[in-house]
């Protein structure tokens, strides 16, 4: 893990302006930046960048947030890969926090093989356009297929030449690690002797989200050779097959745009189609689809249309693994390719334009087809049609979220036509597979912890709500600890320091009924605590980003004295700043008056229901000892802030 220390100091060097520039022309507008939004298409500019609070906003298509939120978004990042973009950005060493040595050994064992594959791309690239054999066999061929020089450089496409170790003699001349080199796949052992694993092969670096190279594809030139067509990377420590769509570095702003992932088979697949101006395009290498796949095409978008190859194969290999997409909420379409051809060849047969409207107007509905083709096989037979019954309602059960319910009795009604069986009866087996599945699930859980279910909290209906409701004071504390924590408070200590002298750390509960704002103050107190140092800034970029939304809307709160103020009144206009310790004061103490009066009806309660003439005096008694601290507390508060 990234120390907070570094975090800080990445946090410290960040200029919202400067890493959004590098993404979005933008031009100054006042305080503001303005531009055209990078997360859709828009001919006006509606995106905006503040750099005094540090955040965007599109009024476009909504999009807001902060700058590490804006490299996750865009760049389909992790928040710490985000954090290790911004610190390579800006020169800064990370520093990890203590972890275990069988970490700390996988963690140096992944930077090794990432250094190995950047070098082994570099020398694939070389071999491809600085040797006579690269040039007159491999560029060849790729310029046959019809693939551009610049297409082939961006997706730094290489050669492995024929020589048994021309690869292996130079990665050893650079001193890399023997074992290392083989996990990497690059390099086997035959005959007690390491050689060239992929030569004579065109390769296709294999990239993660931030652009580094996971693996490699290594394709066959000759068109007699007896070899495998494809030699892939074996799995390693970054290596993770079911992990990976390729061109999905490349595709990921294309999708977001187009809100549409278009999933093809092979890597020329890719290739070809972004050649054409088609970028919202990835490719699964032929494998059935992973839920681990379908989450990363979530990140983009929930619509995927798979373009497969039309025969028996292909349509094969587009139905396995869909169920899944089902369960991760995924919208799927299938277009299946003419025979004889794929996408590759296909794209380059018609056109950009006319492939663009033959996936528009032959998408299927993956359910529906799958009904056809399973239809299709069974004939006439009724005992197949009965298993179709049950593996439709199987399918079907897996749309299972609240919110596509609508969808999911669509499907129920137009399956049972086809079927041509009744609905209700249809409906009632697709609520009972529902229900063993859920049954299943529970019995995996049968115990209940009952000492975690919370008691509720008194009811009355004379209660005041507000002292139950109002969070805008619990949000003008954690506001107040946020912009003055580190401001002074007297000659030794700072507010902070009053504040949690006044709320203790084991009270927040009954101060707090947010758990998101107790657990920023729990965090600031740590920091603080730790001399960090905490600020608004530090909790805008945190990985959580509930918290971080939350900071970042009440940091936005602007108070603003009316420009016609001074034709009224004369002299200086205090500010918050100037008067940030009245503010403090108040609220402390209102919070503390809201917890004095939830006492009070709790003990009234309690009251009213004891029995014992020995308990009622002990509780008149702190009845009475709660209303003295309510009068004291709503003597020094005087006036209430915020109402």
């Amino acid at each position: 893990m990234i120390s907070q220390e570094s975090i800080q100091q990445i946090q410290s060097k960040i200029d919202i302006i400067d890493i959004v520039g590098v993404f979005v022309k933008l031009k100054k507008r006042g305080a503001n930046y303005l531009g055209n939004c990078p997360f859709h298409n828009e001919k006006t500019p509606s995106f905006t960048v503040s750099p005094t609070k540090e955040i965007y906003k599109c009024f476009g298509c909504g999009k807001s947030g902060n700058a590490i939120g804006f490299i996750m978004d865009h760049e389909k990042y992790s928040y710490v890969e985000a954090l290790r973009w911004l610190a390579n950005k800006y020169n800064i060493e990370i520093e990890e926090t203590e972890t275990s040595p069988a970490f700390k050994a996988l963690q140096l064992t992944s930077d090794s093989l990432f250094i190995i594959n950047n070098f082994a791309k570099d020398f694939f690239v070389q071999s491809l356009h600085d040797t006579e054999e690269g040039e007159n066999i491999a560029l060849s061929y790729l310029k046959e297929r019809g693939f551009r020089k610049d297409i082939i450089d961006r997706f730094q496409i290489g050669y492995n030449p024929q020589a048994k170790d021309e690869f292996t003699t130079k990665a050893i001349e650079k001193q890399y690690n023997k074992d290392l080199l083989l996990k990497t796949g690059l390099v086997v052992n035959r005959d007690d002797k390491l050689t060239d694993n992929y030569r004579g092969r065109i390769i296709f670096p294999i990239h993660n989200q931030s652009g580094k190279i996971l693996g490699f594809g290594a394709r066959i030139i000759k068109s007699n050779d007896k070899s495998p067509k494809y030699i892939n990377t074996p799995e390693n420590e970054i290596y993770v097959k079911s992990k990976i769509l390729y061109g999905s570095y490349f595709a990921r702003t294309a999708i977001d745009k187009a809100n549409e992932c278009l999933l093809v088979e092979g890597y020329t697949d890719v290739v070809s189609l972004h050649q054409a101006g088609i970028e919202n395009v990835v490719a699964s290498g032929g494998t059935s689809l992973t839920v681990d796949q379908l989450r990363l095409v979530k990140k983009f978008t929930n619509n995927l249309t798979i373009i497969y190859d039309g025969d028996n194969a292909g349509v094969k290999a587009a139905l396995r693994g869909l169920d899944l997409a089902l369960e991760e909420g995924l919208d799927v379409k299938l277009v299946l390719i003419p025979d004889k051809e794929d996408p590759d060849s296909y794209v380059n047969k018609i056109g950009t334009q006319a492939f663009i409207e033959f996936v528009k107007n032959n998408k299927k509905d993956f359910i529906l087809f799958q009904l056809e083709i399973a239809l299709n096989d069974a004939g006439t037979d009724s005992s197949k049609k009965a298993i179709i019954v049950n593996q439709m309602a199987e399918t079907i059960s897996r749309i299972n979220k609240a919110e596509d319910f609508t969808r999911r009795q669509d499907y129920i009604k137009t399956v049972s036509e086809k079927l041509k069986i009744e609905e209700n009866g249809f409906n009632a087996l697709v609520n009972k597979v529902i229900r063993d599945k859920m049954s299943k699930e529970e019995f995996k859980s049968t115990k209940t912890n009952f000492s975690e279910i919370e008691n509720p909290t008194p009811s009355n209906d004379n209660i005041d709500q507000l002292l139950y409701k109002d969070e805008q004071h619990e949000q003008a504390l954690v506001r107040c600890l946020l912009e003055f924590g580190l401001m002074e408070w007297d000659n030794e200590t700072v507010v902070a320091d009053f504040i949690f002298n006044q709320i203790d750390e084991s009270d927040l509960s009954d101060f707090f009924d947010n758990h998101l704002l107790i657990e920023i103050i729990k965090m600031y107190r740590k920091w603080f605590q730790e001399d960090l140092k905490p600020n608004s800034k530090t909790f805008l970029y945190l990985e959580d980003k509930q918290i971080s939304e939350i900071v970042m809307n009440l940091m936005h709160v602007e108070l603003e004295i009316s420009p016609n103020w001074k034709e009224y009144y004369d002299g200086h206009i205090p500010t918050r700043e100037e008067l940030y310790k009245e503010e403090v004061f108040s609220i402390v103490n209102y919070l503390q008056l809201r917890k004095t009066r939830r006492l009070i009806l709790q003990n009234q309660l309690e009251l009213e229901n004891s029995k014992n003439i020995e308990d009622q005096l002990i509780l008149i008694q702190t009845h009475q000892h709660l209303k003295n601290i309510e009068i004291e507390l709503t003597k020094k508060i005087g006036t209430v802030i915020i109402k």
